[in-house]
């Protein structure tokens, strides 16, 4: 075959788009059956496809009642969608991640995988099975600690236990925020012994597959943490922390007031680790007050750990761009953190993702303003949390979302895909478009501010 009309390869970010897209329609076609839903009806393709989308996207948002609406087949088909949605991006975005390292010298290479311990192209077998280890193990501890308190403090079926144990398990550890019961996990509120195995496991796969290698590696060869994983840790930890102490301090007279001291504590320490991206509630967030939706706002935004199951801007953008801004204040000539300078390409990558996605949510708000002016007691600022949990894939709703009109519920489905796949594509498109131009123009410093 002639070179000049042999087929160009499809750019990795390009097949991810595809794949996702791919398990969408899947999806979407058999959420339509008959089978999949209760009523045994069928129809409802847009109903299909926001279900679908948001769980390939492991968003959450759903615009039906997930126990109620779907047969057992269709919540099968939803954890299955789920279980891709997660494990799928956490390989792809790990793999991607490496194959960007590929494209430097082989000097390079070596030199960030002794300082990094990252892994080379040659163990793309060993990552999958990690990753496959690290989920099912986590998923199989989550699942287990849940059937038993099932079964035990609420008296139900093994059965249904087991059932409910495991689509709450691996609904955690993929960020996902989907439940088989009605009120969420609104009744366990005050129940630390469902709520803690739900929080390890949003925590986890939160934090990103290469923290997890990392810290996996430390523990057996006592090596020195990345900056990534240190912002990453760091990161969460303090929003965790801080965003309970917020919590609690907005609605200690709101949500939380008919609580005691234990089901508080519970309550808000649930909602800041859901809030990042998990998309589970313990309170009834339609009934929060305008601080705490606002609050919600700010951490959804920022999500958790890159290359894994969570969404949002990521802990270590916002960690890339907080650290540029205190070190300009300082005066210093450059970024550095734990005895590490910053390459600059990451800052300007931090500050395109931001831009780009402030604009997506931005215009997302806009958009959808017109399309639910009709709606009595509309509160503007719920529009504003409902595309900021699409579009950082997390999957609190106030309840507007299923008050939607297809067209805002199209608009959400847009924002979930662009959320979940558009970041990583783009992000590795950047890295691989750097230093690719022979010549650099003579430099020029603008006033700013």
């Amino acid at each position: 075959m002639n070179p000049a009309t042999r087929p160009h390869p499809l750019h990795p970010s390009t097949v991810l788009v595809l794949l996702f897209a791919a398990a969408i329609a899947t999806g979407t076609l058999l959420l339509a059956l008959p089978l999949a839903q209760r009523s045994g009806l069928g129809g409802g393709w847009l109903t299909a496809l926001f279900t679908a989308t948001s769980a390939v996207c492991v968003t959450g948002l759903a615009v039906v009642d997930t126990g109620t609406h779907w047969s057992l087949f269709g919540q099968s088909v939803i954890l299955g969608l789920i279980q891709i949605g997660g494990f799928g991006l956490m390989t792809a975005a790990s793999l991607l991640g490496m194959l960007v390292n590929s494209q430097l010298r082989v000097r390079s290479r070596l030199l960030l995988q002794a300082e990094n311990r990252a892994l080379s192209l040659g163990d793309v077998r060993s990552v999958a099975k990690l990753v496959a280890v690290i989920t099912l193990t986590v998923e199989a501890l989550a699942t287990l600690a849940l059937t038993l308190r099932f079964a035990f403090s609420y008296d139900m079926a093994w059965r249904d236990a087991a059932w409910h144990g495991l689509f709450h398990a691996v609904s955690a550890f993929n960020n996902a925020g989907f439940s088989t019961f009605p009120d969420n996990v609104m009744r366990f509120v005050a129940d630390g012994w469902v709520l803690s195995p739900l929080m390890a496991a949003i925590v986890i796969g939160g934090l990103g597959f290469p923290v997890l290698h990392e810290l996996l590696l430390r523990r057996r060869d006592r090596v020195r943490l990345s900056l990534h994983s240190q912002l990453t840790l760091a990161g969460t930890a303090v929003l965790l922390l801080g965003g309970a102490l917020a919590f609690a301090n907005s609605e200690w007279n709101g949500t939380l007031k008919s609580l005691d001291a234990a089901g508080r504590f519970w309550g808000a320490l649930f909602t800041s680790v859901s809030a990042r991206t998990a998309g589970f509630n313990s309170l009834d967030v339609a009934a929060f007050n305008t601080e705490t939706l606002l609050l919600h706002d700010l951490l959804m935004f920022i999500g958790g750990g890159s290359a894994g199951t969570a969404g949002g801007l990521k802990v270590t953008t916002a960690g890339v761009l907080l650290l540029a801004v205190w070190c300009e204040v300082r005066g210093y000539r450059d970024v550095e953190f734990a005895g590490r300078r910053l390459h600059e390409g990451a800052l300007r990558q931090a500050l395109t993702v931001l831009v780009l996605s402030s604009a997506v949510i931005g215009l997302g708000t806009l958009t959808l303003v017109p399309l639910v002016q009709h709606l009595p007691g509309i509160r503007y600022e719920a529009v504003l949390f409902e595309v900021v949990s699409a579009f950082a894939t997390v999957g609190l709703s106030t309840g507007l979302t299923p008050q939607l009109p297809p067209a805002g519920q199209l608009l959400l489905v847009g924002l979930m895909f662009l959320g979940r796949v558009g970041i990583v594509t783009l992000v590795v498109a950047l890295a691989q478009q750097a230093s690719r131009r022979p010549y650099r123009y003579p430099e020029e410093k603008p006033l700013v501010g």
